[in-house]
């Protein structure tokens, strides 16, 4: 972060960056079906888990119409496409598992996937933004935003702990949103040199993600940790960093060179590289070169308010100069309930990724066949997260990170 007050004095305004009071970055009420045009996309992505359970999914799309994106009418109606082309891509290439990975996807997919991706500034792979921004609707149209009133507009195999692991991380970034538009205030306060505001501002921010950590923990009773491992997780892979696509996928009808993307990953979300950036957290090293990268994954505009949030006067120098302890103590108070959400996803990772891995090892060793869920996981990726990152070395750095940035109190 900059430490210079008057570096900027520009009042932030959320609506500048499609982030929205109500659903923070989520996608506010989103389109679930398209013109009669593109069915052919709807229903291929309408019917994925049951496509790949008949390894039927690879025949309907070389069957699919090459069509033009010209027609999307408007920003939701291209936030639906990528959506349902994300998913149909990521069933095709990983429909007969990491053995049976394809090295190409057909043009009458990649090139309107292509296409769609380069008017959102996304990157032709399933991200964050889709699987858990945008791939929600609400049963009850009036109903309130909770579990049971929510669904997945697409899925893959995995059934009810598919559904479970994107709305949970859904609800996750639904708890984020009063912390995005009390970090905005925060910076407006700081400038405005409003103390009161901000010391309110920071009660908001540590309030919002403790929501958050207890929104995390519903993934145990939501997800089956062993579906999750042996059957959803391959479906979020991608194809950089992941020795069953050591070349990346060629795009035929776009590129003859075979490109490289990184698998959906927590790492894609804005809400945690904005608190980084509002509180200080600079990630170095190859963490903070991975988290770099992920920001290219997410829409351009929330990676403009992390840009932003970071140019802008430094806090932290801002709380350690005010020399008041009320200040000091909420600051801190941000910080450390930043440090229990990032433990709270090494649980995750370890009761979802490392214990069903070792487990798969084992079953693996000993020759057991009677566990077809387990055998089914990736054995490429059982240190490595989907984004292909070393998970518990990662997530280990990241939080030690945040930990450091805490300031001294005042005497």
């Amino acid at each position: 972060m900059a430490s210079s007050m008057s570096e900027t004095s520009r009042v932030f305004d959320m609506d500048h960056y499609h982030v929205t009071e109500d659903h923070g970055f989520i996608l506010p009420e989103p389109l679930t079906n398209l013109s009669e045009y593109y069915q052919p996309w709807m229903e291929i992505a309408n019917k994925i888990p049951f496509l790949i359970k008949t390894h039927s999914l690879r025949e309907e799309v070389n069957k699919m119409p090459l069509l033009d994106t010209k027609y999307l009418n408007g920003y939701k109606e291209q936030r639906l496409a990528h959506l349902s082309l994300s998913f149909i891509t990521m069933g095709y290439v990983w429909q007969e598992g990491e053995q049976g990975s394809i090295k190409a996807l057909p043009q009458n997919l990649a090139i309107p996937f292509w296409n769609v991706s380069q008017c959102l500034g996304l990157p032709a792979i399933l991200v964050h933004g889709d699987s858990a921004l945008a791939n929600w609707k609400k049963k009850d149209p009036n109903g309130p935003f909770e579990l049971e009133n929510l669904d997945v507009i697409f899925s893959f195999p995995g059934e009810d702990s598919a559904k479970g692991f994107f709305l949970v991380t859904l609800l996750v970034e639904m708890a984020a949103v009063p912390g995005i538009k009390a970090a905005v205030t925060s910076i407006n306060a700081m400038i405005q040199k409003d103390d009161r505001k901000l010391h309110q501002a920071l009660q908001d921010i540590a309030d919002s993600i403790e929501c958050m950590v207890t929104a995390l923990k519903m993934m145990q009773g939501n997800v089956d940790p062993q579906v999750f491992y042996g059957v959803i997780r391959i479906f979020l892979s991608g194809w950089k960093d992941n020795p069953s696509m050591p070349d990346g996928l060629v795009y035929e009808g776009v590129h003859e060179d075979p490109k490289q993307f990184s698998g959906g990953s927590a790492a894609q979300s804005s809400v945690l590289h904005c608190f980084d950036a509002l509180l200080g957290v600079s990630h170095s090293g190859e963490s903070g070169n991975f988290l770099n990268r992920m920001q290219d994954y997410m829409p351009p505009s929330h990676r403009q308010l992390i840009q932003d949030i970071a140019s802008s006067p430094s806090l932290q120098q801002y709380i350690v100069d005010s020399r008041k302890p009320k200040l000091q103590e909420a600051f801190n108070n941000c910080v450390s309930q930043l440090v229990k959400l990032r433990n709270q996803h090494i649980i995750i990772v370890s009761n979802f990724i490392l214990v069903p891995a070792a487990k798969a090892r084992d079953i693996r060793k000993k020759g057991i066949s009677n566990d077809e869920i387990l055998l089914k996981a990736p054995s490429a990726l059982e240190e490595r997260g989907t984004g292909g990152s070393g998970i518990m070395s990662f997530l280990k750095s990241v939080r030690d990170t945040t930990k450091v940035v805490c300031v001294p109190s005042a005497h």
